[in-house]
């Protein structure tokens, strides 16, 4: 009994040992198969699930308020500049519109000082003249005025009569008084009409002062339309760089609305993502698929992510799935175009 029972023992023994080395074996080629399966297979994809609160989301939304928030800024600014550039627009036209009035003020100022020049200048030859004659009668005056005191000293005349001829001989002297500072009028009236003086000179700096503003003014509104077109370019730059960011699954993961599901494909199995291609999802990550869905869109970004099976770091793009069975997404890895295989 004994015997047998150390007979049955050793049996059991080599039956577990032989089994568990089959087991072990089995293992070993259900790995080298899933390894080799991964390795060769060009339709594997692997579900990726997006989190309004992922690093990446949240860069993302800050990243579009802060290009929103720029847009804005710009849109005030061109607006600024736009009135800026009215108004500067408004006061040249105004400007030029006084350059012909002022033209014309010019010229017809030096017809006319042409014109009367050449007269004020022989009224001021003839007006000396007198004055040399009335110079001349001036001196009997003088003899007069004498001749009059010595009269009212002999009691000839009366003082009032005397009074009466001196207060001519005053007026008289005055005449010649005030014919003489009309005569040095005169003659400044000629000089301003015969030659330029300061006040046609001024009239020709404001001349020159309205053309240099109305030439700064050109050159302000030149350089504000080319900022404006600028702005203008950056908003519009700004804008589809929103539209285009707002295709980005970042943006419609965290957008509201309906769930969205994403996969990730690496590179060498892009020939797969078609869009409309059926989706599978599959035990043990190969056996007894079924359809769960169908490739919705293709995003051309690039995306790096960790290989489901070998752990290695992999480039690819991601692809929005369309699924009838939402549990799919958290498959480790779904097959697209076909069963993987056949069954």
């Amino acid at each position: 009994m004994q015997s047998l029972h150390y007979k049955l023992v050793i049996s059991l023994y080599r039956v577990f040992a032989i089994t568990g080395l089959y087991i072990v074996l089995a293992g070993i080629l259900a790995y080298d198969f899933l390894m080799g399966f991964y390795a060769l297979s060009t339709s594997w994809a692997a579900p990726l699930i997006l989190s309004a609160v992922d690093e990446k989301s949240l860069d993302f939304r800050e990243k579009l308020v802060t290009s929103q928030q720029t847009i804005e800024n710009l849109k005030v600014d061109s607006q600024k500049l736009q009135s800026g550039i009215d108004e500067m627009k408004k006061h040249r036209a105004a400007l030029l519109a006084l350059e012909p009035q002022l033209r014309g003020a010019i010229t017809r100022e030096r017809s006319h000082d042409g014109a009367t020049g050449s007269q004020l200048a022989a009224l001021d030859q003839q007006k000396q003249a007198d004055n040399a004659k009335t110079q001349a009668v001036l001196g009997q005056l003088n003899e007069l005025e004498a001749n009059i005191n010595r009269d009212l000293a002999a009691g000839l005349i009366t003082k009032g009569d005397a009074a009466s001829q001196l207060s001519a001989l005053n007026q008289a002297k005055n005449a010649y008084t005030d014919s003489k500072i009309a005569e040095v009028l005169l003659t400044d009236n000629v000089l301003q009409k015969t030659t330029t003086g300061t006040l046609s000179l001024d009239v020709l700096q404001k001349q020159a002062e309205l053309r240099s503003e109305a030439a700064q003014l050109d050159i302000a509104i030149s350089v504000g339309e080319k900022q404006l077109q600028e702005e203008s370019q950056q908003i519009s730059r700004l804008r589809q760089a929103i539209t285009a960011a707002k295709q980005n699954p970042y943006y419609l993961n965290t957008a509201g609305g309906p769930t969205l599901y994403f996969a990730f494909i690496p590179y060498d199995n892009q020939s797969r993502a078609v869009v409309g291609n059926p989706i599978y999802d599959c035990y043990l990550n190969m056996f007894l698929c079924r359809r769960v869905g169908n490739v919705g869109r293709i995003f051309t970004g690039e995306e790096t992510a960790i290989h489901p099976i070998f752990k290695t770091n992999i480039r690819g793009f991601l692809i929005q799935m369309n699924l009838d069975h939402p549990e799919s997404a958290k498959s480790k890895t779904v097959f697209l175009g076909g069963k993987p295989l056949l069954f």
